[in-house]
């Protein structure tokens, strides 16, 4: 229950995505704490992911099929609707500024949720500047002009998760940017390797939007700094070698001074990866760290270990399976 006691209704954008399949899987495990779960879906989706709508119909959840654009469709979503929650990729995000227009009309409405879920986009100084950040922080601006929403940005860090280009993923293009290779049992890392990062894996991104919906007011209007567990590169080669039989990987190391140069290189050549260089140089740089994390203000201790995302990462590398995840049960 919330700390209003109200069950809320919820709608949820990107629930069929990279991460929204984990928050969606982790609002229905908990489905007895809200109202009505939907989510909203385009006609392509449905089409392409039939088996993953009709599970979630089975479970409870309502499918509303629309087009993203329309205002139209988004308004006739929003019937009834308490707090909305997006999952969407970066190549939707711009269009949360207009859904965060639609909100602000609607009066059942009083949450949003935008799609973060990563790197602090206002980390520092710096983080102003940073290109992949720029339609993240035009979105938290539209937020904040708002008159009648509240709103949470669940900031988790990078995934430790092994699907590319998560962070614990062997990169298949410049793996100097950061790799863990489990066929060959080798490792590219950033720095000196002992640089800390903060991770979140992805079920327990899940598990924290849900936290966060169940502690609207330590959440309101606030970025919500959280992960699973802090560590360093050396010691996420060695958890590999230990899970693996305790052979030992070979290492190497790339200077912070190339890794920016590989980003400068990737943005003047115009390659469409240019924002994952970006992201890796902040992660290795420290820009996912942060004085205190926020686990506890909505009462999320009980977190995945380290131990627990290379065990997964380990599978998903050996066998290519992303749903490994989903296998398994959280307490």
């Amino acid at each position: 229950m919330s700390d209003a006691g109200k069950k809320e209704n919820l709608l949820l954008f990107g629930a069929t995505g990279y991460i929204g399949v984990f928050i969606i899987q982790k609002i229905i495990e908990n489905k007895t704490s809200f109202g009505k779960i939907a989510i909203f879906t385009s006609p392509s989706t449905v089409q392409k992911k039939e088996n993953d709508t009709k599970k979630l119909k089975s479970e409870g959840v309502e499918v509303i099929v629309g087009d993203v654009q329309k205002p139209e469709d988004i308004l006739k979503a929003f019937e009834g609707i308490n707090t909305v929650i997006s999952a969407v990729g970066r190549n939707v995000l711009g269009e949360q500024i207009n859904w965060i227009k639609l909100a602000n009309q609607t009066p059942s409405i009083t949450r949003f949720f935008p799609s973060e879920y990563g790197t602090d986009i206002e980390y520092g100084p710096a983080s102003a500047t940073e290109i992949p950040h720029q339609q993240k922080l035009k979105v938290r601006a539209a937020l904040k002009a708002t008159t009648m929403l509240d709103y949470t940005y669940v900031v988790t860090g990078p995934y430790a998760d092994a699907q590319i280009p998560a962070y614990l993923c062997a990169m298949p293009y410049h793996a100097d940017t950061g790799s863990y290779d489990v066929q060959k049992r080798s490792a590219m890392l950033t720095g000196d390797g002992n640089g800390k990062i903060s991770l979140t894996t992805p079920s327990d991104v899940g598990k924290l939007v849900v936290k966060a919906l169940l502690h609207p007011d330590a959440c309101r209007n606030r970025a919500l700094r959280v992960n699973s567990f802090t560590t360093t590169p050396a010691e996420i080669v060695a958890e590999f070698e230990r899970q693996l039989g305790g052979e030992e990987w070979t290492v190497t190391h790339t200077p912070y001074e190339k890794l920016r140069q590989l980003e400068k290189d990737a943005y003047t050549n115009k390659a469409p990866i240019a924002p994952i260089f970006t992201l890796r140089r902040i992660w290795a740089e420290g820009g996912t760290l942060y004085e205190k994390r926020d686990n506890e203000v909505i009462d999320a201790e009980d977190m995945e270990t380290l131990e627990d995302a290379i065990r997964d990462a380990i599978v998903i590398q050996q066998t290519g399976n992303p749903d490994t995840h989903k296998d398994r049960k959280y307490q």
